[in-house]
Protein backbone atom coordinates (compact mmCIF):
# COMPACT_ATOMS: atom_id res chain seq x y z
CA UNK A 1 0.00 0.00 0.00
CA UNK A 2 1.28 3.62 -0.93
CA UNK A 3 2.11 5.92 1.50
CA UNK A 4 0.33 9.14 1.29
CA UNK A 5 1.26 11.82 -0.99
CA UNK A 6 -1.01 14.26 0.32
CA UNK A 7 -3.03 13.63 3.70
CA UNK A 8 -5.85 15.50 5.20
CA UNK A 9 -6.88 14.72 8.58
CA UNK A 10 -10.66 14.52 9.09
CA UNK A 11 -12.95 14.96 13.00
CA UNK A 12 -16.62 15.43 13.50
CA UNK A 13 -16.23 19.13 12.35
CA UNK A 14 -15.62 18.59 9.16
CA UNK A 15 -17.65 18.54 5.66
CA UNK A 16 -17.26 14.97 4.91
CA UNK A 17 -19.13 15.18 2.07
CA UNK A 18 -16.40 17.47 0.60
CA UNK A 19 -14.15 14.42 0.94
CA UNK A 20 -15.03 13.24 -2.64
CA UNK A 21 -14.04 16.40 -4.13
CA UNK A 22 -10.70 16.93 -2.11
CA UNK A 23 -10.18 13.25 -3.35
CA UNK A 24 -10.66 14.76 -7.04
CA UNK A 25 -8.32 17.85 -6.44
CA UNK A 26 -5.24 15.47 -5.47
CA UNK A 27 -5.45 14.28 -1.74
CA UNK A 28 -4.81 10.42 -1.86
CA UNK A 29 -5.86 9.90 1.90
CA UNK A 30 -7.20 10.98 4.76
CA UNK A 31 -6.51 10.77 8.80
CA UNK A 32 -9.72 10.26 10.95
CA UNK A 33 -8.50 11.95 14.21
CA UNK A 34 -11.56 12.68 16.30
CA UNK A 35 -10.41 12.68 19.58
CA UNK A 36 -13.26 13.70 22.02
CA UNK A 37 -16.04 10.76 20.13
CA UNK A 38 -16.58 7.72 21.95
CA UNK A 39 -15.53 4.43 20.58
CA UNK A 40 -19.42 4.15 18.51
CA UNK A 41 -19.18 7.54 17.39
CA UNK A 42 -15.70 7.25 16.08
CA UNK A 43 -16.61 3.93 14.54
CA UNK A 44 -19.48 5.53 12.47
CA UNK A 45 -17.23 8.57 11.57
CA UNK A 46 -14.28 6.45 10.09
CA UNK A 47 -17.13 4.53 8.15
CA UNK A 48 -18.85 7.56 6.87
CA UNK A 49 -14.81 9.04 5.90
CA UNK A 50 -14.70 5.45 3.95
CA UNK A 51 -17.85 6.01 2.12
CA UNK A 52 -17.27 9.48 0.91
CA UNK A 53 -13.66 9.18 0.18
CA UNK A 54 -13.60 6.07 -2.41
CA UNK A 55 -10.78 5.42 -3.96
CA UNK A 56 -8.61 7.12 -1.37
CA UNK A 57 -6.52 5.92 1.66
CA UNK A 58 -8.53 5.87 4.99
CA UNK A 59 -6.13 5.92 8.23
CA UNK A 60 -7.48 6.13 11.67
CA UNK A 61 -5.46 7.43 14.30
CA UNK A 62 -4.52 6.22 17.46
CA UNK A 63 -7.20 3.20 16.99
CA UNK A 64 -6.27 -0.13 15.23
CA UNK A 65 -9.37 -1.63 16.88
CA UNK A 66 -11.60 1.12 14.76
CA UNK A 67 -9.22 0.67 11.66
CA UNK A 68 -10.54 -3.18 11.60
CA UNK A 69 -13.91 -2.66 12.16
CA UNK A 70 -14.38 0.08 10.35
CA UNK A 71 -12.24 -1.31 6.98
CA UNK A 72 -9.76 1.59 7.06
CA UNK A 73 -6.39 1.10 5.08
CA UNK A 74 -4.28 2.03 8.50
CA UNK A 75 -3.72 3.40 11.35
CA UNK A 76 -1.41 6.36 12.72
CA UNK A 77 0.28 5.96 15.66
CA UNK A 78 1.75 8.09 18.48
CA UNK A 79 4.20 7.75 21.15
CA UNK A 80 1.14 7.23 23.83
CA UNK A 81 -0.45 4.50 21.51
CA UNK A 82 -0.45 0.65 20.99
CA UNK A 83 3.36 0.28 19.99
CA UNK A 84 3.98 -0.30 16.41
CA UNK A 85 5.72 -3.83 16.22
CA UNK A 86 2.11 -4.90 18.52
CA UNK A 87 -0.18 -3.01 15.99
CA UNK A 88 1.95 -5.12 12.80
CA UNK A 89 1.38 -7.95 14.88
CA UNK A 90 -2.03 -7.54 15.41
CA UNK A 91 -2.95 -6.07 11.64
CA UNK A 92 0.03 -7.22 9.46
CA UNK A 93 -1.98 -5.82 6.64
CA UNK A 94 -2.40 -2.52 7.27
CA UNK A 95 -0.64 0.74 6.64
CA UNK A 96 1.22 1.73 10.05
CA UNK A 97 2.63 5.13 10.25
CA UNK A 98 4.31 6.38 13.42
CA UNK A 99 5.57 9.95 14.94
CA UNK A 100 9.02 10.74 15.22
CA UNK A 101 10.66 14.53 15.63
CA UNK A 102 14.32 13.48 14.51
CA UNK A 103 16.03 10.59 12.45
CA UNK A 104 16.21 8.33 15.91
CA UNK A 105 13.17 8.25 16.32
CA UNK A 106 12.15 7.09 12.57
CA UNK A 107 14.45 4.25 13.16
CA UNK A 108 13.05 2.97 16.03
CA UNK A 109 9.86 3.35 13.82
CA UNK A 110 11.43 1.49 11.04
CA UNK A 111 12.82 -1.41 13.43
CA UNK A 112 9.46 -1.71 14.71
CA UNK A 113 7.84 -2.29 11.47
CA UNK A 114 6.23 1.70 10.63
CA UNK A 115 5.68 2.34 7.35
CA UNK A 116 6.20 5.45 7.41
CA UNK A 117 6.69 8.08 9.98
CA UNK A 118 4.75 11.36 10.34
CA UNK A 119 7.17 14.16 11.37
CA UNK A 120 6.81 17.55 13.19
CA UNK A 121 5.50 20.08 13.90
CA UNK A 122 7.18 21.76 10.44
CA UNK A 123 5.94 25.07 11.33
CA UNK A 124 3.85 26.49 14.36
CA UNK A 125 0.06 25.09 14.29
CA UNK A 126 -2.98 25.31 16.72
CA UNK A 127 -4.41 22.24 15.88
CA UNK A 128 -2.87 20.43 18.15
CA UNK A 129 -1.73 21.40 21.77
CA UNK A 130 1.54 21.18 23.92
CA UNK A 131 3.97 20.35 20.64
CA UNK A 132 7.43 21.62 20.99
CA UNK A 133 9.02 24.13 18.93
CA UNK A 134 8.53 23.85 14.98
CA UNK A 135 10.93 22.00 13.88
CA UNK A 136 11.75 23.38 10.26
CA UNK A 137 11.71 21.60 6.93
CA UNK A 138 15.24 21.33 7.32
CA UNK A 139 15.17 19.21 9.70
CA UNK A 140 13.37 16.51 7.89
CA UNK A 141 16.45 15.19 5.96
CA UNK A 142 18.04 12.57 7.94
CA UNK A 143 14.30 11.26 8.77
CA UNK A 144 13.82 11.03 5.38
CA UNK A 145 16.50 8.73 5.23
CA UNK A 146 15.37 5.84 6.93
CA UNK A 147 11.52 5.83 5.95
CA UNK A 148 8.86 7.41 3.86
CA UNK A 149 8.26 11.17 6.29
CA UNK A 150 5.31 12.68 6.01
CA UNK A 151 5.72 16.10 7.22
CA UNK A 152 2.67 17.96 9.81
CA UNK A 153 2.34 20.92 10.98
CA UNK A 154 1.18 24.54 9.85
CA UNK A 155 1.58 22.97 6.22
CA UNK A 156 -0.43 25.01 3.68
CA UNK A 157 -0.24 25.86 -0.16
CA UNK A 158 2.05 28.80 0.82
CA UNK A 159 4.91 26.19 2.21
CA UNK A 160 4.13 22.67 0.95
CA UNK A 161 6.77 22.79 -1.59
CA UNK A 162 9.39 23.39 1.18
CA UNK A 163 8.18 20.39 2.86
CA UNK A 164 8.48 18.47 -0.06
CA UNK A 165 11.96 19.88 -1.05
CA UNK A 166 13.26 19.23 1.93
CA UNK A 167 12.90 15.35 1.40
CA UNK A 168 9.46 14.66 2.70
CA UNK A 169 7.70 12.06 0.76
CA UNK A 170 4.01 13.63 1.79
CA UNK A 171 2.30 15.99 3.37
CA UNK A 172 -0.20 16.04 6.30
CA UNK A 173 -2.68 19.34 6.12
CA UNK A 174 -5.51 20.07 8.58
CA UNK A 175 -6.87 23.85 8.57
CA UNK A 176 -4.18 24.59 5.57
CA UNK A 177 -7.42 22.88 3.52
CA UNK A 178 -10.00 23.32 6.47
CA UNK A 179 -10.05 27.03 7.16
CA UNK A 180 -8.96 27.97 3.47
CA UNK A 181 -12.30 29.44 2.25
CA UNK A 182 -12.14 27.29 -0.58
CA UNK A 183 -11.10 23.88 1.01
CA UNK A 184 -11.12 21.99 -2.66
CA UNK A 185 -8.88 24.97 -4.20
CA UNK A 186 -6.87 24.83 -1.34
CA UNK A 187 -6.44 20.89 -1.68
CA UNK A 188 -5.89 21.70 -5.16
CA UNK A 189 -2.26 24.56 -4.57
CA UNK A 190 -1.08 21.72 -1.96
CA UNK A 191 -1.19 18.72 -4.53
CA UNK A 192 0.40 20.90 -7.30
CA UNK A 193 3.29 21.43 -4.85
CA UNK A 194 4.91 17.85 -5.22
CA UNK A 195 7.77 17.18 -7.08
Amino acid sequence: MPVLRLMVLVDETNDVELLTALADAGVDGFQVRAKRLNDTELLELTRRVIAFASGTTVLVNDRVDIALLAGASGVHLGAGDLPIDEARHLAPGLLIGGTCRNAAGARAAHRAGADYVGFGPIYATGSKHGLPDPLGPEAIGDAARVLPVVGIGGITDRNAADVYAAGAHGVAVISGVWDAPDPVAAARDIAAARP
